[in-house]
């Protein structure tokens, strides 16, 4: 979700909707999904 949300993978940034009707799920759980994965980032980053 990281990879698509900011274009990590191919360079073409998407929507959290673009990426829950690609994934076949809702886009809140994309939003939490997508904030679960910052937070672990962030946490990792600043250690």
């Amino acid at each position: 979700i990281i990879e698509m949300r900011y274009g990590l993978y191919n360079g073409k940034v998407r929507t959290q909707r673009e990426i829950a009707k690609m994934l076949g799920i809702s886009r809140s759980y994309v939003s939490r999904i997508e904030k679960k994965a910052l937070n672990k980032l962030f946490k990792e980053l600043s250690m």
